[in-house]
């Protein structure tokens, strides 16, 4: 991630939790046949061709202060907020335009959808980086997109992650736009009055991804895919839950607890999942939980050991026993039984 400010430049260290860019095999995509599911992909192409939010990410007049009286441990963390948020917006427009590009001549309307979707993440990342702007700094797209590497997925595996993410991230908005209009004082700047509208992007884009997902069967339907989607599941809230525990006091900031936040997304973007996997994660059972927080709790102490003055062989093996409990974990957290997908509804209250 780079940040640019009038006097230097800062590259932050990339890390596994650091949000991705990611490419995929384009003919393969080119190949896959939608036929099935061609009405349903109209549908959706309409709705997005209605641009429902053409006139929502507009600044008004309550963006224009100075944000001085903002303590800096607030500020940090916030920019940081920010900055993350930026990345990842920008990721899904290189992805989506990318896809657009390339689908252009064998599907047009697959290539229309991600063209359409490309325009949603640019208008995202584009209003982020002027809320950085803000407090003086710039996130330097365009170094990104030269500068990062980009994570191959098939893809099967794009529809998982993508999916996924834009579910987990209509849930993660809509949470938080629902706590801070019961708790207005909590409200630190302008832009999180945006994340109603802003969230259903998010919902739409990934009701595309679960058409395409319904499009191909042999990617839900056989024992490798309930594999896959637990493996993504996992995954995708172990990835959440880490990040967000180092960055509680953010979340302090704005009046949430990030543990009860992130098991109220988690179980929210779980239920979600259920009616497109064939399987969703047993959250409810206190193991999944407890074993996530000894993962966060590892994460914290690499982080400390990483940020200390020890020498590197020093550091590497206090971290080696580190890494083994968090691989423990994850691995216990995986193998622990899924619920079919036909009883959620039954189990989730």
């Amino acid at each position: 991630m780079e940040i640019t400010t009038q006097q230097s430049q800062n590259t932050a260290k990339e890390t596994l939790l650091t949000p991705r860019f990611y490419t995929t095999d384009f003919q393969a995509m080119a190949e896959l046949d939608i036929s099935q599911n061609y009405n349903e992909f109209q549908a959706l192409l309409k709705e997005f061709r209605a641009d429902y939010n053409k006139k929502h990410f507009i600044r008004d007049e309550e963006f224009e202060q100075t944000w001085k009286n903002l303590d800096n441990r607030t500020k940090a963390l916030f920019i940081e907020f920010l900055e993350r948020s930026c990345t990842a917006e920008f990721s899904g427009f290189l992805l989506y335009k990318e896809l657009s590009r390339r689908l252009q001549q064998t599907n047009p309307t697959i290539a229309e959808c991600f063209l359409l979707m490309s325009r949603d993440e640019a208008r995202h990342a584009g209003f982020l980086n002027k809320a950085i702007g803000d407090f003086n700094l710039s996130l330097d797209l365009g170094f990104l997109t030269k500068s990062r590497k980009y994570t191959f997925f098939s893809p099967k595996f794009i529809f998982y992650a993508t999916y996924l993410s834009e579910k987990i991230g209509y849930w993660r908005y809509i949470t938080i736009y629902r706590h801070l209009e019961k708790h207005p004082e909590h409200r630190i700047y302008p832009i999180f009055k945006f994340f109603e509208n802003w969230c259903q992007d998010e919902n739409r884009h990934g009701d595309f991804f679960a058409a395409l997902l319904r499009s191909q069967p042999q990617f839900l339907n056989d024992f490798k895919a309930k594999l896959w989607c637990r493996f993504f599941l996992l995954s995708v809230f172990a990835t959440m839950y880490l990040n967000d525990f180092q960055r509680s006091d953010f979340y302090k900031i704005i009046g949430l607890d990030a543990r009860q936040y992130d098991i109220q997304v988690i179980r929210k973007t779980n239920e979600s999942a259920s009616r497109i996997f064939p399987v969703a994660l047993n959250v409810d059972k206190p193991e999944f939980f407890q074993r996530l927080d000894k993962c966060a709790s590892d994460n914290r102490s690499l982080i400390e050991i990483n940020n200390s003055n020890k020498n590197s062989l020093t550091k590497t093996l206090l971290n080696i026993p580190i890494y083994g409990r968090i691989g423990f974990n994850l691995v216990k957290l995986y193998l622990m039984s899924p619920i079919e997908s036909s009883q959620v509804s039954s189990t989730f209250k």
